[in-house]
């Protein structure tokens, strides 16, 4: 990778390298000395806080409490559910000793948390008073990824929520799953301005001891989906597994529901991937922590202290409106170094103050999405401010969906599903029989699975795409990081 401080390939060049270059260079994150872990810097992690407030806000609305429990699991707990036990274990980071003294038992770095908040709900939870019982966590989990690494898409550790929830019947537990996966939604297109495909995972895709899976998926760049997040109605398993039961309303034991649910900072790797350019950076501005940067341009051959003064002034007007505004007034770096340093941070909105502007009593406002240039009278600019914020937040979505859309192709025989997969990448939608077996020949074949089998059936154009038999389902299939 270059050490110039610039982006020095194009993203359409080569996305990969481009991709590395500017969660570096802009400051999200940096690579460790542990391969396949990363150090999420000051300017990433402010942006997963506010992913954070989003989500945490809301989640306490509906009802949830924040908990925290063990990093390390007991082997034992794990293999009290064989099935998500055997999905988790060749991901699983061992503990087998502690000091110089080997373990009885071995522990498990948290892969997910599933086994041991059961451990701990079975105590809790002895009638249908205490249910429902819903609590979400934030932490971090581990699992083994070494080769195929890549800063927030896919890291050995990385930050997440995880909600796990107890319900009496299946109906509340699916009605917990569907709310869940409509506070993605939101956060993933009205915050981060990222289209997604709602629905649910078949069972070969679905997440290791679920009943069923629902999920979020969206397009990338170089034609590959990602799944932004998950939420999951886990039947019965987990509560047979470590005997969770309620006494209810009917005087009789019986075995509770759970779901489970989580995002992680993927997320900040989908906006990069999706929003940046050659430049750099471009936050959706409900989620950047700088929302406006102002920069004087002083007199020619003077200090110009006045112009930094209204610039002061300005900042502080805008941050009492509530706009996350910085002011850079470094006098050790010219205006157009401090241009290309915010840009690479993809800043939403640059407001420039000279000479000129100030006897026009105006300000000149530049947007990083298209910059596109336009003056604003000076006493009109908390409200011009908030104006453009929102043009660009809705502009990035309104660009991002037509992506999306043009990304989706059709395929009725299984040589243009092929076809389609090698030459377009993106989407292709086919119909499905609903047989394992000819998903698992898609895949094996195209390296495509099946992404969403979308919630509301959609119609059923052509036979199975892969043998032709009578399809049951319209799914979208596509290659996946």
């Amino acid at each position: 990778m270059s050490k110039e401080i610039g982006i020095t390939v194009s993203k359409k060049d080569d996305l990969s390298e481009w991709y590395t270059q500017v969660v570096t260079k802009s400051g999200l994150a940096d690579y460790a000395s542990v391969k396949g872990f990363m150090v999420l810097m000051p300017y990433g992690y402010s942006i997963w806080e506010k992913i954070k407030e989003f989500l945490d806000k809301r989640l306490k609305t509906m009802g949830h409490s924040n908990a925290y429990f063990p990093l390390l699991i007991p082997e034992s707990f794990l293999r009290r559910e064989a099935e998500h036990f055997s999905g988790f274990t060749p991901e699983v980071f061992w503990v087998t000793s502690a000091g110089n003294d080997k373990l009885a038992e071995r522990l498990a770095v948290r892969p997910t948390s599933e086994t041991v908040i059961y451990d701990s709900y079975a105590k809790w939870i002895r009638s249908w008073r205490d249910l429902p019982l819903l609590i979400n966590v934030w932490n971090s989990v581990l699992r083994a990824e070494i080769k195929m690494t890549k800063p927030f898409m896919r890291t050995s550790e990385f930050l997440w929520q995880e909600g796990h929830t107890v319900h009496a019947d299946k109906e509340d537990t699916d009605a917990e799953v569907m709310r869940i996966l409509e506070l993605y939604r939101q956060l993933i297109e009205e915050q981060l301005a990222i289209p997604a495909l709602a629905g649910y995972k078949t069972d070969r895709e679905k997440f290791v001891g679920a009943l069923y899976t629902t999920t979020l998926e969206s397009m990338m760049p170089d034609g590959k989906a990602l799944q932004m997040g998950t939420s999951h109605n886990l039947g019965q398993n987990f509560s047979k597994a470590f005997e969770i039961k309620y006494l209810g309303k009917d005087e009789q034991t019986h075995y509770a529901w759970n779901a489970s649910w989580g995002v992680s900072w993927r997320l900040i790797g989908a906006v990069v991937m999706l929003h940046g350019d050659d430049r750099g950076l471009v936050i959706p501005p409900r989620i950047a922590p700088v929302q406006v940067v102002i920069v004087p341009i002083p007199y020619k051959n003077a200090g110009g202290a006045d112009i930094v003064s209204r610039c002061r002034s300005l900042a502080e007007k805008l941050q009492e409106a509530g706009i996350n505004v910085f002011l850079d007034d470094r006098a050790h770096y010219t205006p157009g170094w401090k241009f290309n340093d915010w840009e690479q941070k993809g800043v939403p909105v640059r407001i420039e103050i000279g000479p000129r502007d100030i006897s026009r009593q105006q300000i000149t406002m530049v947007r990083r999405d298209t910059s596109e240039r336009s003056v604003a009278p000076e006493t009109d600019a908390i409200n011009e401010t908030k104006m453009l914020l929102d043009a660009i937040q809705s502009s990035l979505f309104e660009k991002a969906s037509r992506s999306l859309r043009q990304a989706i192709h059709d395929a009725r025989t299984y040589q243009e599903l092929k076809q389609a997969i090698e030459t377009e990448g993106g989407f292709v939608r086919g119909c499905w029989c609903g047989e394992t077996a000819c998903e698992d020949q898609i895949k094996d074949e195209t390296g495509a699975t099946i992404r969403v089998v979308p919630i509301q059936d959609e119609q059923v154009f052509s036979g199975c795409v892969c043998c032709g038999k009578a399809a049951k389902k319209a799914v979208y299939f596509a290659r996946a990081y």
